[in-house]
């Protein structure tokens, strides 16, 4: 299903196609390089097609991020329409030379963020590294998934970030990909997510 979405405010003006099952295709375009790159790993290692132009109108990078959090999470949680099928729970280990990150989640409809990074850099590139945490926190209230990130190994600020997104991103794919033997079944006891 492609979702096609647009968010203008006084701060951004963003657009976006988001197809959930798609084969990680990208055009993504955003003031901050490192977290387009970031953006770019995410759509590969997800395999999720997006097409994605984010503009500043207050040069704030705080604004950026969270925007775009909120902009796929929203997307996100469209696509997955009522969640028939799906898997729900997933948990990824990444390596990245360094850096080994932990990213375990449940497609739950209850949202809740919990990170858990030990990265000294302020800035790596033209990315401030306190909006790692902040991006995570919006997308996950705003998909309504349960998400748990921890940096096990590491000291290389970009290799931390990097393996978080990568690990993100596969634990993401997994947990919306669909149970072939339970294709027309709710994975909840509860009868919603």
């Amino acid at each position: 299903m492609q979702i096609k979405t647009v968010r203008n405010t006084n701060e951004t003006e963003i657009s976006l196609e988001f197809n959930l099952r798609g084969n990680g295709v990208y055009k993504i375009n955003t003031p901050i390089s490192f977290f387009t790159h970031m953006l770019e790993q995410f759509s590969h290692h997800g395999g999720f097609d997006i097409i994605l132009d984010a503009k500043s109108l207050d040069n704030d990078f705080h604004h950026i991020v969270e925007d775009v959090a909120i902009v796929l999470g929203n997307a996100f949680k469209e696509a997955l329409g009522d969640k028939k099928g799906i898997c729900r729970y997933a948990s990824f280990f990444l390596p990245m030379d360094d850096a080994l990150c932990h990213c375990a989640l449940d497609i739950s409809g209850r949202a809740f963020c919990k990170c858990s990074f030990n990265i000294k850099d302020e800035k790596t590139s033209d990315f401030e590294t306190v909006l790692l945490v902040h991006f995570y926190n919006t997308f996950a209230q705003n998909a309504g998934i349960t998400l748990h990130l921890r940096q096990i190994d590491g000291y290389d600020t970009h290799h931390i970030i990097e393996a978080s997104f990568k690990s993100f991103a596969r634990a993401l794919k997994a947990a919306c990909s669909i149970d072939a033997t339970n294709k027309d079944v709710l994975p909840s006891t509860k009868g919603v997510l």
